[in-house]
């Protein structure tokens, strides 16, 4: 693995198993981490927590780093299953100060729900264009009324 930090011993191995096959894949890749950040909208800092262990990766972050190295389909879904495994045990803080002075609350780790804009399914893109024609026929329909107004202020005034 090269110029990578060693992970924590205490890793569970679903996990280390997991970050030293994403660092493999982002080797693969030649890219630094920010030309890696660039390329799939995760920034920089997030792929050093991702790539480090501190951080779980949100499945679209591994996604995009699949699709990058040129995975085929089927290598792609035994990642997203390994990356299930790994959440699942990914260690989580005991309790992080809600507020100063308040209540502790568990940390829970929750999938990121962003997608960068060319992983935005099929359906979504559909209704936004679809929001796009509203807004043209709601402008088609203001203007037929501008009109009609006018050429009854004409014929009448």
């Amino acid at each position: 693995m090269g110029a990578w930090q060693s992970l924590p011993d205490d890793l569970p191995p679903e996990v280390r198993h997991f970050v030293e096959q994403l660092r493999r894949l982002k080797d693969r890749t030649g890219l630094s981490l920010a030309s890696l950040g660039a390329r799939t909208a995760y920034s920089k800092s997030s792929w050093h927590r991702y790539l480090n262990a501190t951080q779980p990766p949100p499945r679209q972050a591994v996604t995009a780093l699949c699709r990058l190295v040129g995975l085929a389909d089927a290598d792609v879904e035994r990642v997203k299953v390994r990356w299930e495994l790994a959440v699942q045990a990914w260690p989580r803080a005991a309790a992080v100060p809600d507020r100063p002075g308040g209540a502790e609350r568990a940390e829970e780790y929750e999938d990121d729900p962003t997608l960068p804009w060319w992983d935005t399914p099929p359906e979504e893109k559909a209704e936004k264009r679809d929001g796009g024609r509203l807004l043209r026929y709601a402008g088609l329909l203001l203007l037929l009324l501008l009109v009609v107004a006018v050429g009854g202020i004409v014929a009448f005034g």
